[in-house]
């Protein structure tokens, strides 16, 4: 393929589509708070939030985590949140790139808003912010965006060694809560 056409097969749009998506701000706390409790309670592995935790993880803090709210233009309810957290790498032995800015999924609940067009909004969002690439696992819901937004399947495999607790088995990935930093 020719990089035209592959530039063409991966363009984003210039604007986010989901009417109320915004940045996190200190006030949607406590909603945010309140989604990703109820959302990650349905994992047989995943952390229990309180609202120290979202504010010391995942309100938006330049160059390390960038989080987004949906607020219903209605009734102003945060009803969708999306986030996603900064890993830069050094590129060595090239003198046109010193560094590739990456974007990796963090956590994201969609309740009213499909997650397939949240993460939409979020790919468009990191590209506005100059990232070269946005990596995401395939845990949680994730899956069901992966495809569709054209990403590709990573070369190694991911596992989680949890100390001190005792599984009975194996988790499947869309059994999995946790995004370790």
């Amino acid at each position: 393929m020719t990089m035209s056409r592959t530039i063409k097969l991966y363009k984003l749009p210039e604007s986010t589509v989901t009417p109320g998506f915004r940045k996190m701000e200190l006030c949607d706390v406590p909603p945010v708070t309140r989604l990703l409790r109820s959302y990650l309670s349905q994992f047989v592995v995943a952390p229990d939030f309180d609202e120290y935790d979202v504010r010391h993880w995942l309100l938006p803090t330049e160059n390390i985590v960038d989080s987004y709210v949906v607020e219903s233009p209605e009734s102003h309810e945060i009803t969708d949140f999306c986030s996603f957290y900064t890993l830069p790498s050094s590129i060595l032995g090239n003198q046109n790139y010193s560094t590739l800015k990456a974007a990796y999924s963090y956590y994201n609940v969609s309740t009213q808003t499909p997650l397939l067009q949240l993460m939409n909004d979020a790919l468009i969002v990191a590209k506005r912010k100059d990232f070269d690439v946005f990596n995401a696992l395939d845990i949680m819901h994730n899956e069901s965006f992966l495809k569709e937004l054209k990403f590709g399947p990573g070369d190694g495999q991911l596992h989680y060694y949890l100390y001190n607790y005792r599984m009975n088995r194996a988790l499947k990935p869309s059994e999995l809560g946790l995004v370790l930093l």
